[in-house]
Formats: C-alpha cells, structure tokens, sequence
C-alpha cells in the first residue's frame, strides 16, 4: 500500500490494514510463529476458504506477512508476519486486555 494512498489519520490507518475480523484474528495466530494455510484455517475457525486466502493476500500486499511457497508435492505454503507485522504485537495485547476486562466488568454485574 503506497503512503498516498493512506488516510491522514494514524488510527484510521491502522484500521484500514487490520479492520476486518479475519485479519486480527490472522495477526494473533500468526504472532507466535509460522503457520500453514490448513493451521490458520483450523485455528480462525468459520472463516470460509475463499475469504482467508483474500485476506491473507491482502496482508501479504501491505506488508504484513510473507507467503513462502516450497516446490513439493502438493505445495506446502507457509504465512509469516513480517517484522512490521510483528510490531502490531501491542495493538493486539491492547485489545486482549481490554475485551478481557470488559468480560469481567459484565460478569460482575
């Protein structure tokens, strides 16, 4: 995604690259190490096929994670967060944080 073409606000930036469900979701599988296609599905869960490899490319087209393809039969295909990837490593214990003290402030009440 080329700079001019990104929103002037740095919150709304950082939307436009992780804003869909998938892709935060995407993030935290990826955070510990690589994984498969085949792993990422299992672990998202309902996403369909067709939606993880869009997002996954759109990922790949930000910067977010790298796509390695290995020439074996049938194609082994392994997703990577890329250093700028790993850096939303923050972002995403701040969301941890705050929807696990939302769930205690609910169940509380």
């Amino acid at each position: 995604m080329e700079a001019k073409t990104l929103p002037v606000c740095p919150v709304e930036t950082t939307l436009t690259l992780i804003s869909d469900k998938w892709k935060v979701l995407i993030i935290r599988d990826l955070l510990p190490g690589t994984k498969r296609f085949g792993e990422l599905k299992k672990s998202i869960g309902s996403v369909s096929q067709k939606v993880l490899t869009s997002q996954l490319r759109q990922m790949e087209e930000s910067g977010l994670l790298t796509r390695t393809v290995y020439p074996e039969v049938p194609p082994r295909v392994e997703y990577t967060l890329t250093e700028l990837g790993q850096s939303l490593r923050p972002v995403l214990d701040a969301l941890w944080n705050w929807g696990n003290n939302y769930k205690e402030k609910m169940t509380d009440e």
